[in-house]
């Protein structure tokens, strides 16, 4: 057998790998893919990485983007994955990491990009649940991508789009962007295959991928992405955080915020400290709201959700889809007298047909007519890409197994371990059905990146249950406790919800 490929020629340079836990695997952390965005280059386009004469040692992961410190609080999340509070943290973040399996340049592996969500105010590739070593064990090239986040990689500001009317915002949009085209340039001399590149995120990193597949300059290098809790929509109402503004909004909140931090211009925000920035913007977005991806009419031409069911997109298989309990959408009413003056307000003539549905009257602990507008909106895309043309392309997901160690339930993001196959990792009292779970889902993930199909075979090589795209016959795959379960959608209330989504988008 041929040795690993530890040592990779790049467009820029040589780069050391290391063994990864797995010996067969190879561990690059730390691959420069832009210029740091610092000075001038802070509120930027990502600018060309600069070539370095020698061996760079791509051995330790760099920073973290400039972010709240993780790892200090009580919540959810600190507990989960979010555990040190040391992690080296800075401005200069521009770095990606990779996990291959590759033995030589002519291996032509399929690869994975994979964005990390975090309300693109948090997050970082070093989580422990993104570790990609057990994806790329089953045959497949991993690259996690940092990213800017919060103020630094979302401002909008009049004097930055006068200064670069090109990419005047979004700047970890680009970022992502920019790691994409790296890998697209780059991936080959790590024995993987540019033709043959997914990618791949959850919450905002999904809302990312969303974006990355809805510009027009990626459509050529994706081809399959994978939409983890990323397509949301309220049907109910509209969520300004979701759906994004226009850049003239955004301008204007900017304005706010250099007011907020005392600059009188874009070159004295340039010279402020960035931790200064983050602590000034913690306090700043609780008074007036985060800067996020908005509609730039450069990266981003248009509202994505709507580019993507007008066929605006790559047009590549999408595999997407929801944890059981994430985001659910609700009416929320003192009593049914309340509920239907609301129902009025909201569908007006649709009002009477929305209140023959049983799931209406039902009240939950938030609210009425509790739905998951992740799932209709999933299904909502699948079918409006059915009717325009497109293709029968959506595979839809939910998952929905036991979760133990606490009463969190399949709470937004829990699905991570699974499908990386990181269950070890985690501090829960996962057991066998987890773990067999967890190797099924990392399986048709791996099978997915590698043909743009879900299905095949398990370890023994038995067949996994066949995933079948969504289609006119509303195929779904659940992931139960005892596995996964082929379905159909046959809810009349998800299919209307469903409907009421695409119609307001």
């Amino acid at each position: 057998m041929l040795p690993m490929l530890r040592k990779v020629t790049t467009k820029n340079g040589v780069v050391k790998g290391l063994p990864g836990g797995n010996a067969r695997i190879t561990v690059f952390k730390g691959i420069p893919f832009a210029a740091p965005p610092v000075g001038e280059n802070r509120w930027r386009a990502p600018q060309p990485v600069k070539n370095w004469d020698g061996e760079l040692e791509c051995y330790k992961f760099k920073n973290i983007s400039v972010q709240d410190t993780p790892g200090v609080g009580e919540g959810l999340y600190d507990k989960e994955w979010h555990v040190d509070n040391q992690i080296p943290m800075g401005e200069d973040c521009l770095y990606l990491n990779i996990w291959s399996p590759a033995h030589s340049e002519n291996d032509k592996l399929p690869v994975l990009v994979w964005y990390f969500g975090g309300g693109f105010q948090w997050g970082y590739p070093c989580e422990m649940e993104f570790d990609g070593e057990n994806l790329a064990k089953k045959g497949i090239i991993v690259v996690t991508v940092n990213y800017r986040l919060g103020a630094i990689g979302f401002l909008a500001h009049p004097e930055i789009t006068a200064e670069s009317p090109e990419a005047p915002t979004n700047f970890g949009n680009l970022d992502q962007q920019a790691g994409l085209k790296w890998v697209y340039e780059n991936i080959a001399a790590f024995g993987g295959d540019p033709e043959n590149i997914s990618i791949a995120g959850q919450s905002a990193g999904g809302g990312s991928t969303l974006l990355q597949i809805t510009c027009e300059e990626n459509f050529k290098m994706i081809k399959s992405a994978l939409i983890m809790s990323g397509i949301i929509r309220n049907p109910y109402g509209e969520d300004a955080f979701i759906v994004p503004h226009d850049i003239s909004e955004a301008e204007e909140l900017g304005k706010k915020f250099f007011d907020f931090i005392g600059v009188k211009s874009l070159e004295e925000a340039r010279k402020v400290d960035a931790f200064t920035i983050r602590d000034k913007y913690a306090a700043f977005r609780e008074k007036y709201g985060m800067f996020a991806p908005c509609i730039d009419h450069k990266f981003c031409v248009d509202e994505p959700y709507k580019r993507l069911l007008e066929g605006k997109w790559a047009k590549c298989p999408v595999l997407s889809g929801n944890t059981g309990d994430e985001f659910k959408s609700f009416i929320p009413a003192s009593d049914t007298a309340e509920l239907e003056k609301k129902v009025k307000e909201i569908f007006g003539d649709k009002a009477d047909k929305f209140m023959s549905f049983k799931e209406v009257p039902v009240k939950g602990p938030m609210g009425y007519a509790t739905v998951s507008g992740i799932e209709a909106s999933v299904k909502g895309a699948a079918e409006a890409n059915i009717k325009n043309g497109t293709g029968d392309l959506f595979y839809y997901y939910r998952f929905n197994p036991d979760i133990p160690g606490d009463n969190a339930g399949t709470f937004h993001s829990v699905d991570l371990w699974f499908f990386f196959n990181n269950l070890d990792k985690c501090w829960r009292p996962f057991v066998g059905r987890h773990y067999d779970l967890a190797r099924q889902m990392s399986g048709y993930w791996v099978n997915f990146v590698k043909t743009g199909n879900p299905n095949g075979v398990d370890v023994d090589g038995t067949k996994l249950p066949e995933w079948k795209p969504y289609g006119t016959d509303r195929n779904e795959l659940e992931f139960t406790s005892n596995g996964p379960v082929a379905k159909k959608d046959t809810s009349e209330f998800v299919d209307f919800i469903k409907n009421v989504i695409v119609d307001k988008a």
